[in-house]
């Protein structure tokens, strides 16, 4: 008779008995660092903090299920295009470990087996800023109707060039801010020329004449804060954004009323580097703005372009709509004619505008341009359309539109970028669907 070897005890498995799961410390904690706890900790847009076991615990299943349905953490560029250094994306793996962990009881494990908490700076995710402005007085906010855009211009009394390595915008009222856009205005701009720093204002409308001059009026976005955005980080290599020195930041303020009476109290942040970089960072734009969505239109097509007039480096793409955005994506049109996606968002979603940097940036040749398609759903299938009976255009608000495609590129720090930035090619026309 063959002899029977005795089975270890080890690899025994009962019935109603199983193998220890993951643990909280051990496993599922390095995993939350990594991916949440940026957004979830107090002060942040998250509605939960998720910085300790007896936070968690009580989100245990929601957690399971939001990374189970891909909604956390969110991302959504098109996995078949490009590569991101700030995708927020989970690996099978670590889905499987939460899974783990939440299906077999959701231990806390031994507290000795905990990573060092993650150190923050409080209220702020780029660290100790090296500057900080806020707007001169509170803004109030009206409970009910349409509020225009609103401006302050703030000195920064700079004697000599800033480069800044990375810039947030703070709204401390987040249930009323729609979007902060801080501008560059340099010595001898004429754009908003006569306004009185400090004051909080809506500028007057432009005259005709005015149009051409303001146009090629140069004006750089330093950045800016909307739903779901990151701050804007550019400490990979030699990039910088330049502050030229006497320069203003003009914040462009932009707020929705909720049906509660409010204030806002908006702060912007820079930490700046020790000399210039190699490379500049700029912001562009490729824009439509003469578009007509149709009532009830389900996937109306807009289009928009910039041709570029000289050689630069992809940094970063960041689309823009309002509610009714449903897709967009930007190509890259080669100078033979040949194109090629950078970026496509399948499902866009108002609440979330990321940009998406480049995990290394590429050069564009001359020639080049950067197309961009988006298409708009006006239909009642649309859950969060404003109005499915109207036709649509441009407009500041949340119920009209815009079409936006936002990239940053990067070319030598000692060139002069004015030309690069007024020499525009956009507004493509729209297209019906």
């Amino acid at each position: 008779m063959p002899r029977i070897r005795p089975i270890p005890l080890a690899l025994l498995v009962l019935p109603g008995l199983c193998l220890a799961g993951p643990t909280f410390h051990a496993d599922v904690e390095p995993l939350l660092q990594k991916h949440c706890q940026s957004c979830h900790r107090p002060g942040e847009a998250a509605p939960m903090s998720l910085l300790s076991y007896g936070e968690v615990r009580p989100w245990a299943r929601a957690i399971h299920e939001a990374v189970a349905l891909n909604r956390m953490p969110p991302w959504f560029a098109d996995p078949e295009y490009g590569e991101w250094s700030n995708a927020h994306v989970l690996t099978s793996a670590e889905k499987r470990t939460i899974a783990q962990w939440v299906e077999s009881g959701a231990e806390r494990g031994d507290p000795a087996d905990a990573p060092e908490p993650l150190e923050f700076v409080d209220g702020w995710n780029i660290g100790e800023p090296d500057f900080v402005l806020e707007l001169p007085e509170p803004f109030h906010v009206q409970a009910e109707g349409t509020i225009d855009y609103h401006y302050v211009v703030i000195p920064t009394g700079f004697k000599e060039d800033k480069w800044v390595v990375a810039a947030e915008v703070r709204p401390d009222n987040r249930a009323v801010v729609h979007h902060v856009l801080a501008f560059v205005r340099p010595q001898g701009s004429t754009w908003l020329e006569g306004a009185e720093p400090g004051k909080i204002f809506v500028p007057k409308p432009a005259k005709k004449r005015d149009r051409k001059s303001a146009q090629n009026d140069y004006r750089e976005v330093l950045t800016g804060f909307a739903p779901g955005k990151e701050p804007a980080v550019w400490t990979q290599g030699e990039y910088a954004k330049l502050l030229p020195a006497g320069a203003d930041i003009v914040l462009q303020l932009h707020y929705t009323a909720n049906g509660k009476e409010g204030y806002d109290r908006s702060r912007i942040g820079l930490r700046f580097r020790d000399g210039a970089p190699a490379k500049r960072v700029v912001t562009m734009t490729a824009t439509n703005s003469k578009f007509v969505i149709p009532p009830g239109a389900p996937a109306h097509t807009v289009e928009s372009r910039w041709v570029l007039n000289r050689d630069v480096e992809l940094v970063s793409l960041l689309p823009h709509m309002h509610l009714r955005g449903k897709d967009f994506r930007f190509d890259l049109r080669h100078p033979d004619g040949s194109r090629e996606v950078l970026l496509s968002v399948p499902n866009y979603d108002f609440d979330w505008q990321f940009y998406y940097y480049l995990k290394e940036p590429r050069i564009l040749p001359a020639g080049a341009a950067i197309e961009c398609l988006a298409h708009f759903d006006n239909s009642p299938n649309n859950p969060d359309n404003p109005d499915p009976k109207v036709e649509v255009r441009w407009g500041d608000q949340s119920w009209e539109e815009m079409m936006i495609g936002f990239f940053e590129v990067a070319f030598d720090a000692e060139a002069d970028a004015t030309p690069f930035t007024t020499q525009r090619k956009n507004d493509a026309a729209s297209s019906g669907g």
